[in-house]
């Protein structure tokens, strides 16, 4: 077999490292890729815009493709699946209008309150005016989030009505956001701890994969800017037997079939990024893809098939299809480039001094190949990726991955899985 990866980060560089550990599987190309894909045994970069949707069909009967996993949401909420899908190619991943529940966060809330999923309290707007008017009716602190696609970064918490103004006007004036910003939703300040529950749905069928917790904040002890994540650990304790029960009862089923009702069934990974407090549980946000940095955790603990899995997921057959998963915890630290989540350094040689054993491994993000150098090319660069016998093994040994990678201004958080060590 022969398979295609949409995408550039640290997500595509797992998926593609596990499908090529699949003898049947013959070849992965990984479109743009990055320099950890480039280097990787069966895997190639092929340099074609994700945005020629036809130029990849070409490339997909050329190279006989038999798989294409899309990776990132721009290309799904774009309409890639349905393109793909509509010239016969095999295409996991959901459809242009599923992918609307996370291309647009007011569809998404609009669709929590049709279908009685549990989620915030919130109001949507597209002008800065009547946005700040209503900040005289809610309480504080409040989060304001640009409608559209921000690579993870389109959230603001907002201690007071001064700093929601001047989310706003960010948002709506400078225009930070681009085109994601036109319409914002501010949405109730939810506490508790928050968790990434992921998921394999194919129309009616749904199988879910090991629990995770990413870490969006940017600094230590989750303060500072949202990031796209700066780390993640599985399984996250928080997410019990009987909580998942609750999950799968409350959130993931009723989306499923609501999908179902407003016509448009899902297909691919389906992500639900929950807050919960003592028992209970909101949806803060749905994702239409596999998270990152929760891919590379989750990954390096599947046993099975990731190409099987997703066949079963296409072909219908996903009632008969089981998961095998290591019983190790996981662990995976990013380490990013000066300046990120804003405006950040690139263009710095690494110098990566390691030992890749088969419970270790250095994902890359944003890196590419030059001239026999990896050079950082991203915000996000790595993500330094260990199993343990426990969490606590798991992150001693993804700390000590970190260490074995340098470059000019990289930081990273250092506390990556502590909620998880009681």
């Amino acid at each position: 077999m022969n398979i295609l990866i949409i995408g550039s980060g640290g997500r595509e560089h797992a998926i593609a490292w596990k499908c090529a550990q699949d003898d049947f599987v013959k070849q992965v190309y990984v479109c743009p890729g990055n320099a950890g894909t480039y280097l990787e045994n069966k895997v190639s970069n092929i340099n074609i815009d994700t945005t020629n949707f036809s130029l990849i069909e070409e490339f997909c009967v050329n190279k006989q493709i038999d798989l294409v996993i899309i990776g990132p949401e721009q290309p799904l909420v774009d309409g890639i699946t349905d393109y793909l899908q509509g010239k016969g190619i095999k295409t996991f991943g959901p459809s242009k209008n599923a992918a609307q529940l996370e291309g647009s966060k007011t569809f998404s809330k609009d669709f929590f309150v049709k279908y009685d999923i549990p989620t915030a309290e919130y109001k949507s707007f597209e002008d800065f005016d009547s946005s700040v008017n209503y900040l005289d009716e809610i309480s504080y602190p409040t989060v304001v989030k640009a409608d559209g696609l921000a690579a993870g970064k389109g959230v603001i918490i907002c201690e007071n009505k001064e700093s929601a103004i001047e989310a706003l006007n960010s948002i709506f004036n400078d225009k930070a956001f681009g085109k994601a910003g036109n319409r914002v939703v501010i949405e109730e300040f939810l506490e508790g701890e928050e968790a990434s529950f992921i998921a394999v749905v194919s129309k009616d069928k749904i199988i879910p994969l090991v629990t995770s917790q990413d870490h969006k904040a940017v600094g230590d002890g989750d303060v500072g800017l949202n990031t796209g994540g700066m780390g993640a650990y599985s399984p996250a304790p928080i997410v019990t037997e009987e909580m998942q029960k609750k999950i799968l009862e409350k959130v993931m089923y009723p989306t499923m079939n609501g999908l179902i009702n407003e016509g448009f069934p899902y297909l691919g990974f389906l992500y639900a990024g929950l807050m919960i407090k003592d028992g209970d549980l909101k949806v803060l946000e749905f994702n239409c893809r596999f998270g990152d940095p929760e891919t590379q955790p989750i990954l390096i603990r599947l046993k099975s098939s990731l190409v099987e899995l997703c066949l079963a997921a296409i072909d219908d057959k996903l009632n008969s299809y089981s998961i095998n998963w290591s019983k190790k915890h996981s662990c995976g630290v990013v380490i990013a480039s000066k300046g990120y989540p804003e405006s950040y350094d690139i263009d710095k040689e690494v110098r990566i001094k390691l030992n890749e054993e088969n419970d270790l491994k250095l994902f890359h993000a944003g890196t590419k190949y030059e001239d026999d150098k990896i050079i950082t090319s991203g915000g996000r660069v790595f993500c330094a990726t260990a199993l343990g016998n426990d969490l606590k093994e798991a992150q001693e040994k993804a700390y000590n991955l970190v260490n074995s990678v340098d470059f000019e201004g990289s930081f990273f958080r250092k506390d990556i899985g502590f909620k998880g060590i009681k």
